[in-house]
């Protein structure tokens, strides 16, 4: 189904696409312009599927100017722009403006160095995730940031969101593993921001890039630090016959004082899937697994895994194993990180939500979204990030069948409220996009909005980047709240924030 953009977020340069096709192709090599429709149809949607527009114009530059000067005559003719990686997203982030050009950097897929004294690496934007640990691997190094979509998600893209991924809870997000960035403003000029030093003087506008979901300009290129591949790693099954002791299990964890380098959950339905897909060797019988990582010096696993594993067992675990072996590690996370594909087993279509709670709710959440399946007749099944509280439930529906598109839409509008209502947020690592822009009005009022706006202003001045993605307008969230008090969701007075 398309997306419509609200009237409030349009933007309209009345340029015709002939006349800026001609400005734009002496600055783009023969090949780097794409705008027949079957030519630009690939470009259409990101993971979010659901939400399509075919792109006005599509720019494949090669080089740093090349990307400039696209950005400069779309500054100067009112056209906008959005940054497009992989495509890999999941919350509509790369759809296509209305009329505007659509920048693709998949031509920007070099390492340009490994420092391994350093400890870093400079690398373009649509440089995949998982090649820079593969490229820094002969130094014993590696990338720590590692979504389920590292094959193919890129480091653009990674910066963009703020990805995270299985090791997040240990070794932090994108954020925390970003050292610099080279970024074309909307107007062409080129900034670095960041640098080798642990800190610099003035506003930290490297972590204000990081997760901007290309509002404020276009990451050319990226200085991101790497790790010393640990000596010795386990990771820890368990399963349980209950999936809200599994969740009690994870926060105690937790509050035992152990830092795992992942700790993940996943539910009867998704291990099921999972098991049938790739057959890493779950337990099938158990209502919810958790796989818990600990990595480190040899007898710090040990000590920790033993700890790990008696928390788990004084939480209700049936069973606990261990993983001997790098080969049977390996082979317990693909497990995870194919649940998404897995769903096919279960479903024609799935809708991934992208929640965070507070890691002691997690079992009060988990509660209300089995009660929400039953009141919208939609199974889940559930996947999470579970020790730092990001929750990826998978909604499983039919989009040939009427409607069940809009209604997986709206029972995942009502998990993201059960977040916010247990102290959490709307999003953990795939953004905002088109996807949770309604969600968004919930969780900040007017004040917050305001100051979203006047940062995009401050690097955007003609709103021009990626517009109408990742902060609603204040008249769509007034919109928005005048119909959930039509809907008797909301009491008149939440208005007043808008």
């Amino acid at each position: 189904m398309p997306y419509r953009t609200h009237p409030s977020e349009r933007l309209s340069h009345g340029i015709e696409r002939e006349h800026f096709l001609r400005l734009l192709r002496p600055h783009l090599p023969a090949d780097g312009l794409l705008f027949e429709p079957e030519d630009v149809r690939p470009y259409e949607c990101d993971g979010l599927t659901a939400y399509r527009r075919q792109p006005w114009i599509v720019a494949l530059p090669e080089t740093v100017e090349q990307v400039q000067a696209v950005l400069r005559l779309c500054h100067r003719h009112g056209v906008p722009v959005v940054a497009r990686g992989a495509g890999t997203g999941l919350s509509g982030g790369a759809l296509p403006a209305d009329n505007g050009v659509l920048l693709s950097l998949t031509k920007f897929t070099r390492i340009l160095a490994i420092d391994p004294d350093n400890r870093c690496a400079r690398v373009q934007p649509g440089v995949p995730n998982l090649a820079v640990s593969e490229a820094a691997k002969p130094y014993g190094l590696y990338y720590a940031p590692d979504p389920s979509s590292q094959i193919a998600c890129t480091i653009g893209g990674n910066v963009a969101e703020n990805s995270g991924g299985v090791h997040c809870l240990k070794y932090g997000l994108t954020v925390h593993n970003l050292l610099e960035v080279r970024l074309v403003t909307p107007d062409g000029e080129l900034l670095t921001l960041g640098g080798a030093g642990l800190d610099a003087p003035g506003y930290d506008l490297l972590a204000l890039i990081c997760g901007s979901e290309g509002l404020l300009g276009v990451v050319v290129e990226a200085v991101v630090k790497l790790l010393p591949r640990p000596p010795a790693a386990k990771v820890l099954l368990a399963a349980f016959a209950d999936i809200e002791q599994a969740g009690a299990a994870v926060a105690a964890v937790i509050a035992a004082g152990l830092v795992p380098a992942g700790l993940e959950l996943m539910d009867q339905a998704a291990l099921r899937a999972v098991e049938a897909f790739l057959h890493p060797g779950y337990p099938t019988a158990a209502a919810a697994l958790v796989l818990c990582e600990l990595d480190g010096l040899a007898p710090q696993v040990e000590a920790e895994a033993a700890k790990a594993e008696a928390v788990f067992l004084a939480h209700g675990a049936t069973e606990v194993r261990s993983s001997h072996g790098e080969a049977e590690r390996q082979r317990f996370w693909a497990g995870r990180k194919a649940a998404f594909p897995a769903m096919g087993r279960l479903a024609p279509d799935y809708y991934c939500m992208d929640g965070t709670i507070p890691r002691q709710r997690l079992a009060e959440v988990l509660e209300r979204i089995a009660a929400l399946s039953a009141e919208f007749g939609l199974k889940v099944a559930n996947v999470f990030h579970a020790g730092d509280g990001n929750l990826h439930p998978l909604i499983l529906f039919d989009a040939g069948r009427p409607g069940e598109l809009d209604k997986a839409e709206a029972l995942g509008a009502k998990i993201l409220e059960a977040c916010l209502a247990a102290g959490g947020t709307v999003t953990g690592e795939h953004g905002v996009g088109v996807e949770k822009l309604d969600s968004m009005c919930l969780q900040f009022g007017a004040a917050e909005l305001a100051q979203f706006h006047a940062v995009k202003a401050a690097f955007d001045p003609a709103g021009l980047m990626n517009p109408g993605k990742a902060v609603p307008s204040l008249h769509r969230c007034a919109e928005f709240g005048r119909l959930r008090v039509h809907q008797g969701a909301l009491p008149h007075p939440e208005l007043e924030r808008f």
